[in-house]
C-alpha cells in the first residue's frame, strides 16, 4: 500500500488499534514486531526517519554487559549474554564476531582479567562469541602496534558482537510489516485521548508531508 492510500485509509476509517506505538526507533519497532507476532493490530507511527535519533547514536555493540560484571550484577550480564546470543542467532547476516584486546600494564592485571573474562564466557553458555585468553607483551603489540608500550606487560583478548543498527531496524520493520503491523513515518502524535475513566482511547495525531491532523483511535 503507497502512503497515501495508507494514510486515507488512517484518517477515514474508524477502526480501533490494540496497539498504537509512538516512535520508529530500536524499542518502538521492537514492540511492534512482538505485538503483530502475537496476532494483536498494531499501528506504528514515526514523526521522523525510522531509528533516528538515539537507536543510530548506538556503540553497534552487541554485548553481555562486562562491566555490570565488575559491579556483581551476575543476572544483568547472563541476560544480555542470552540476548547477544540470540540476536546473533536469528540475525546472522548482521551480527559479527568482534574482537577486543585489553592491554595489561601491571602484574595483577593478566590473571584478574582473564579470571573475570573466563567467567563471562561460562555465563554465556553455549552462546560464546569465543575464549578469553592471555597474551603475551608480543603478541599485544604485534596486535596494536599503536599501543603505549611503556611498563606493558601483555594482555587479555576476549570476544563481543558487533551490528548493524539501521539495517537492523529495517529489518524489524519488514518482520512487523509481514506479519500485519501498519508502519509509517512523518507522522507525529501531538496528544493523547483518554475517555472518561481516564484511560487512553486514541491519539490525534499530524501528517507532517501535508499538514493535516487526524484522530486515530486505539
Amino acid at each position: 500500500m503507497e502512503r497515501e492510500d495508507f494514510l486515507k485509509d488512517l484518517k477515514d476509517a474508524k477502526r480501533q488499534w490494540d496497539f498504537i506505538i509512538i516512535g520508529g526507533g530500536a524499542t518502538g519497532l521492537g514492540i511492534a514486531v512482538d505485538a503483530a507476532t502475537r496476532g494483536y493490530s498494531t499501528l506504528l507511527l514515526e514523526q521522523s526517519d525510522f531509528a533516528k535519533a538515539t537507536s543510530a547514536r548506538s556503540t553497534k555493540l552487541v554485548h553481555g554487559g562486562v562491566r555490570y560484571l565488575q559491579k556483581g550484577d551476575v543476572a544483568l550480564v547472563r541476560e544480555a549474554l542470552r540476548e547477544r546470543g540470540y540476536l546473533r542467532r536469528n540475525a546472522p547476516h548482521l551480527v559479527k564476531n568482534q574482537r577486543f584486546i585489553i592491554g595489561n600494564y601491571k602484574w595483577w592485571e593478566k590473571p584478574f582479567y582473564t579470571l573475570g573474562l573466563t567467567f563471562y564466557d561460562l555465563l554465556s553458555g553455549g552462546m560464546s562469541l569465543g575464549r578469553s585468553l592471555p597474551m603475551s607483551r608480543t603478541r599485544v603489540i604485534k596486535s596494536i602496534p599503536q599501543i603505549v608500550r611503556t611498563n606493558l606487560k601483555g594482555g587479555v583478548v576476549y570476544h563481543d558482537g558487533q551490528f548493524d543498527d539501521s539495517r537492523l531496524a529495517i529489518n524489524l520493520m519488514q518482520t512487523a510489516v509481514e506479519n500485519g503491523a501498519k508502519v509509517i513515518n512523518y507522522v507525529k502524535v501531538i496528544q493523547l485521548l483518554k475517555s472518561a475513566d481516564g484511560q487512553v482511547s486514541g491519539i490525534v495525531a499530524r501528517d507532517e508531508l501535508e499538514g493535516v491532523n487526524f484522530t486515530v483511535d486505539g
